[in-house]
Order: structure tokens, then sequence, then C-alpha cells
């Protein structure tokens, strides 16, 4: 049985002179090429670098809602590094900036470490720049800890200062 995934997407440095929501566009159609199927994509988000103060550009993210197969969740999370890397990304620092991010926010109902992935994504529920876009792509979802929905998640948050919808990305490739 396919596993439904939910995958944010980021970006805030061009890579071979594309960036924003063009480079999330073409990182989607490379989850294609790889075999992920995508289900649902969310709109482009702008927003601030995380964490609060970091000094960097700004972030373009999105959400995809795909069916990742019947594998588990390490083999998921090897594939989209790999898309990563193919988009030139580097892992100098904690929360630096990058080319593309691609992270499992939540498999199913899955729960725990999953040989280093842990699921649900252990801060999804404190940032609006995920929160936004996933409101769009599944706005049913509960956290499975919390049984919150997006909704409840995003009425906690203090404030969305600066996250703002920049553009479609087109629906399912």
């Amino acid at each position: 049985m396919n596993k439904r995934a939910l995958i944010g997407l980021g970006t805030n440095l061009p890579f071979h002179g594309v960036g924003g929501p063009a480079l999330l566009v073409q990182a989607v159609r490379a989850m294609v090429e790889a075999g992920l199927a995508i289900s649902a994509m969310s709109s482009a988000w702008e927003s601030p670098p995380w964490p609060p103060g970091v000094v960097q550009p700004r972030y373009t993210n999105a959400v995809a809602e795909i069916e990742a197969g019947t594998g588990a969740p390490l083999q998921l999370y090897a594939k989209l590094r790999s898309i990563e890397a193919d988009f030139g990304r580097e892992r100098r620092e904690r929360w630096g900036p990058r080319t593309l991010d691609l992270d499992i926010l939540a498999m199913e109902d899955a729960v725990g470490d999953f040989g280093g992935v842990v699921l649900p994504h252990a801060h999804l529920h404190q940032r609006a720049f995920v929160l936004l876009p996933l409101a769009e792509v599944a706005p049913h979802w509960r956290h499975p800890l919390s049984g919150e929905t997006v909704e409840e998640l995003l009425a906690k948050l203090e404030a969305a200062d600066g996250v703002q919808r920049v553009a479609g990305l087109g629906g399912p490739s």
C-alpha cells in the first residue's frame, strides 16, 4: 500500500540562476522524475529566515503531498537528499542558507525516530512558513502526537510575521 507523505520544500539561494518559486517548480519536477507522485501542491510562500534573527536571504517555501510508495521513511529521506544534492545543496551549518531543502514533515501517522528521520518533523507545529502551505494541501491533517488540526496549530502561533503567499506553483505534475 502506498504511503502518503507531506514534504516541505524551501530555498533561499539560487541554483544555476534560478531561485524562488521557479526553483521549487524545478524541484517538484525532479521529485516526479525520481518516482514520487505528487498528489497536491501548495502555493509558494515567502518568509524571513529561521530562526528569527538569522541574517540571510528570505526563503520561498511550499508543501507537497506525495505518494511515497511502500518504503520506509529512511528510503524516502535518501531519495530527497539525493535530489537536494542534484540542486547543489551543501550542509555546512545548521539553519544556513540553501539552494534546496526537502523535509519529510509527516508520513501517514508515523511517530518516532526512523533511523535518524524524526516523524512528524520536530518543529513543523512552530513554523507558519510550513503550516500555511500545509493548510492549502492538507487542511484536515492532524498532528499525530497532539491531534490538533493545521488550523488549530496556526491559531497557537503568536504571529505569522512576514510570511506571505507569493505565487501558485501549479497542480500535481
